[in-house]
């Protein structure tokens, strides 16, 4: 990285799952910087979702380095998701036509509850399966896949964890990290989100400010592909030895309300 800006460029790890993103600060300027993005990102900068992408580079050996603007500011707070500009981005990414257009592009096809059922049960180890928990949601998830219908497919994040929502000093808000970009139904990202941060009494509100309003139909797709991603979280944070988050969600899935 260093022989691309220069010497005068101070360069650290910015940390990750890939090891593929660093820092680069010289004097007050500071960039993000990573490795191979995908040209999604591009997309993502011109439809203002992540700070600005500032420019691209293919390097010798073939690899692509983007830079983005590195913003100062600070992670949502968990009370901060009720906020009407939380639902208002989600929408806007919902209804891109470039996101999913750029996709598709890509290869992305829509990621079907029958789909992800078979990934949960190919990808769990035998000890989870069988658990009485996991294979009570697992019969939940099969029972319930002819109900899950979508009628129009968008670009989803698929982690809408606080920690990913950057909030700028200038106040324009970003929702970051898009390594698990996905075309499926808006109700995953809607469900993960509403479970997680909302209050059940206030998801009416929440979603009037999305642009929706709270159906049986909604409220079972949500609950559906809430129940589906914490499976697969389970198994990832299993395979890292964080058993303090696997036992949390497992206690988050068996509170949870279905037949």
């Amino acid at each position: 990285m260093e022989h691309l800006l220069g010497q005068d460029w101070e360069i650290t790890p910015a940390g990750g799952a890939t090891g593929e993103a660093f820092f680069a600060k010289k004097d007050n300027e500071m960039l993000f910087l990573k490795r191979n993005s995908s040209p999604f990102l591009a997309v993502l900068s011109a439809e203002g979702i992540v700070p600005k992408l500032i420019w691209t580079k293919r390097m010798e050996n073939g690899d692509v380095i983007t830079a983005q603007q590195c913003l100062i500011g600070r992670e949502f707070k968990p009370r901060e998701m009720a906020q009407e500009r939380a639902a208002k981005l989600l929408r806007k990414i919902h209804e891109s036509r470039p996101l999913l257009t750029m996709l598709m592009r890509l290869g992305k096809t829509p990621y079907e509850p029958i789909e992800m059922v078979k990934d949960i049960e190919s990808k769990l180890d035998a000890d989870l399966l069988q658990l009485n928990i996991v294979k009570k949601v697992i019969t939940f998830l099969k029972k319930e896949i002819p109900n899950i219908k979508c009628d129009e497919w968008a670009v989803c994040h698929g982690d809408v964890n606080h920690n990913n929502w950057l909030l700028s000093d200038d106040n324009e808000l970003y929702l970051i990290d898009w390594d698990g970009a996905m075309i499926a139904d808006p109700a995953l990202d809607l469900g993960l989100l509403l479970h997680w941060y909302i209050p059940k009494e206030d998801w009416d509100v929440w979603l009037k400010q999305y642009g929706l309003n709270l159906t049986k139909h909604l409220e079972l797709r949500m609950k559906w592909y809430t129940l589906a991603q914490t499976l697969q979280s389970i198994q990832w944070l299993k395979s890292k030895d964080r058993m303090d988050e696997v036992e949390f969600w497992m206690d988050f899935i068996s509170g949870m309300e279905f037949n």
